[in-house]
């Protein structure tokens, strides 16, 4: 997809596209479920922005749950938004997909190959990470800037204005999403385990864990872990860790504290290596925050403990909190990158 880096899409006279009744799918698909919202291709740029239509479904990560079961919930949640928006794929004229586990190439052309047998020849086609249209949706549409996301997974992404990428964990759970709502829960289940054999400190996580799953005792544990490894499942547990540590639990806390270093070393990672900042990290950038994890709580604020440890050292970032979801993001890209053929008034200065 081409990077456009001039003014924002709302910064373009309003107008129609002559192709009328036509319309664009943006997906995002994370660990947890998958969205997709269907606007129509002649928006008139208003706010809200006029969405068609919004499905939700399961998740379409497929390092998480298999490519076939990925492909179905996709094909399920964009099928379901054209019935619900009384269209056909005829009607279609772009789909982008954002998709949490598109981390290579050829993730991307896969799924174009897979898109290209669902859709007339003349729609056009774009993949990308979540992440992606996650920072699309701080930016309404412009590529430039870092995003955190801290849902069930974690990830950093970031672009430049001449079109450099970087991005900075995201790899799962096996290979460390500390920091990310799995990665939180995950190590507050491992307190337990710890404390109730005597290899670690007494935690108020085990009966605030107990209670919330309705189990009688940290044997339990195990089986209910293993009886189903969805990563969603386990990142269930975020608020019973951060009532535990708005409580005063010091295990709660520690794990909060290490998850907060752990996100702000991501952002960092990426902002470094694209000189998001300038030299002295004082140039203004965009960091659009995404994610449950967060969301600030009665005393614990994960995102706002993360900014400021980022702004220690590069003090030109400033936080966006979106006011569109993700899914509108990748619509928002599709648009962008299609709007010189939609309407030969509307130009995205480069």
């Amino acid at each position: 997809m081409q990077r456009y880096t001039g003014r924002e899409m709302w910064d373009v006279d309003e107008c129609q596209s002559p192709r009328m009744g036509s319309v664009i799918l943006g997906v995002d698909g994370g660990a947890s479920n998958t969205v997709c919202v269907c606007i129509p291709a002649a928006m008139p740029f208003n706010d809200p922005l006029p969405v068609l239509s919004r499905t939700v479904a399961g998740c379409s990560n497929h390092n998480s749950v298999g490519e076939e079961r990925a492909r179905e919930t996709l094909d399920r949640v964009m099928t379901q938004a054209l019935l619900k928006a009384r269209r056909r794929r005829s009607n279609v004229c772009a789909v982008c997909l954002a998709v949490a586990g598109v981390n290579h190439p050829l993730d991307q052309q896969r799924m174009l190959d897979w898109l290209r047998e669902l859709f007339p020849s003349h729609v056009k086609l774009f993949v990308e990470n979540d992440a992606v249209a996650a920072l699309a949706s701080g930016t309404m549409g412009k590529l430039h800037g870092c995003v955190l996301i801290a849902g069930t997974g974690t990830i950093a992404y970031g672009f430049t204005s001449d079109g450099r990428e970087a991005r900075a964990a995201g790899a799962g759970p096996v290979l460390g999403d500390w920091g990310s709502g799995y990665g939180i829960a995950a190590q507050a289940l491992t307190a337990v385990v710890r404390a109730y054999d005597g290899r670690g400190p007494e935690t108020d996580l085990t009966n605030n864990i107990l209670d919330f799953l309705g189990l009688a005792s940290p044997d339990e544990l195990i089986g209910w872990t293993y009886e189903d490894q969805s990563w969603a499942r386990i990142a269930d547990l975020l608020p019973v860790v951060v009532q535990s540590a708005e409580g005063g639990d010091e295990v709660a806390n520690k794990i909060l504290h290490n998850s907060v270093g752990e996100l702000a070393s991501s952002v960092k990672a990426v902002v470094q290596r694209l000189e998001l900042g300038g030299d002295d990290g004082k140039y203004p950038f965009p960091l659009v925050m995404v994610g449950k994890v967060l969301e600030a709580n009665n005393r614990w604020d994960i995102g706002k403990e993360v900014i400021d440890c980022v702004t220690k050292n590069y003090s030109g970032a400033y936080p966006i909190h979106p006011k569109v979801e993700p899914a509108v993001g990748a619509a928002l890209l599709a648009w962008n990158a299609i709007a010189r053929e939609l309407d030969g008034d509307i130009q995205t200065v480069q």
